[in-house]
């Protein structure tokens, strides 16, 4: 169907790194909006950029670069309204993850969508890898029986793979920073995608040993996904950089082993792990799965990784993690306001 014009907006580390994966799919042409001049300008080189752009408006009202979707790469806060602008002058839009970090103005989002029939998909790259995919895939199947639990535990040294840290949204809640909004949403959004949407949580959650900031980077959460009880753990201070997801059903176990790129069943009662498949990745190749799914999406061959409704349910579950933190008892995510206006 030709090449498509995407517009990045935002180019920290992540803008940079959708804007190169982009580029990969050898599907599309990129510009960049930016207010930085000197990350404007090294992209630009880099990357050898026709267009780039200090402010939104500017980049939407050039008509001659036919953009034809958007990446929105800004602080989380910003999502949501910058969403609504790209959607309103008629282009489909990756969000990147989380949705938000309040319900505010949500619902207007998906009303957008749907009265445009403009594609909305939010970029849980999670769930571009082959593994997870495939796991999704068995237990829809059903060969293991019904889900009954899901378990999840999940580390890395954080200030090692991201030492800007410190200067970045992460060292604030209100930009979406901290481990429950930057990390342990990815682990819930995997988790959703197998057993369903988070109903109930509660949560205990304090700021353990990452320097500099002061959020939170160590999250336990006991949850409830309709009948599936489930449990995550997740610091960003340990050494080794593990993501493991077990999904304990009726006649075994089905297990995603992220940092390794395979999924392992147990079928037998006190029977070993067997991998059922394993992938060799670099970490640019789920980015570049997620801009040709997206694209996929946009020219209706597919439906997106992660839908907008998929992407505001663990909102919902990220906005009770965050409430059940400071406080102790159950947050139903059904009593998290559908906006705030």
């Amino acid at each position: 169907m030709g090449r498509h014009a995407v517009l990045i907006i935002g180019g920290g580390s992540i803008g940079e790194r959708h804007l190169r994966c982009f580029l990969s799919t050898g599907r599309a042409e990129a510009g960049l909006c930016e207010p930085s001049a000197q990350v404007r300008s090294a992209l630009t080189e880099r990357y050898g950029l026709r267009r780039a752009y200090a402010g939104l408006e500017e980049a939407l009202a050039d008509a001659a670069a036919g953009f034809d979707c958007a990446v929105v790469a800004a602080p989380t806060h910003l999502h949501v309204p910058i969403a609504l602008d790209v959607i309103s002058r008629g282009l489909h839009v990756l969000i990147e993850k989380p949705l938000s970090t309040t319900m505010q103005r949500v619902d207007k989002l998906a009303q957008a969508v749907a009265e445009t029939g403009k594609v909305a998909a939010v970029a849980y790259v999670y769930r571009a890898h082959p593994a997870v995919a495939a796991m999704r895939k068995a237990l829809a199947a059903g060969d293991l029986g019904r889900p009954l639990e899901v378990l999840a535990c999940a580390g890395q040294p954080f200030p090692t793979l991201r030492p800007a840290y410190a200067g970045t949204y992460y060292a604030d809640r209100k930009q979406g920073g901290g481990a429950i909004q930057d990390a342990l949403t990815h682990v819930v959004n995997t988790a959703e995608c197998f057993v369903g949407p988070t109903d109930r949580v509660m949560a205990d959650a304090a700021h353990l040993a990452v320097p500099g900031v002061d959020v939170e980077d160590t999250v336990h959460v006991v949850a409830r996904h309709g009948p599936v009880l489930a449990t995550y753990a997740l610091n960003q201070h340990q050494y080794p950089n593990e993501t493991v997801i077990t999904v304990v059903c009726e006649r075994g176990a089905a297990r995603l082993e992220f940092h390794a790129h395979r999924w392992l069943t147990s079928r037998e009662p006190c029977g070993p792990w067997r991998v059922e498949q394993s992938f060799e990745l670099q970490r640019d190749d789920l980015f570049v799965a997620q801009a040709s799914a997206f694209l996929d999406a946009i020219e209706g061959r597919a439906e997106p990784l992660c839908s907008l409704a998929d992407a505001v349910a663990t909102l919902r579950a990220n906005l009770a993690i965050l409430r059940a933190a400071e406080q102790p008892a159950w947050v139903p995510t059904a009593s998290i306001p559908e906006a705030t206006r």
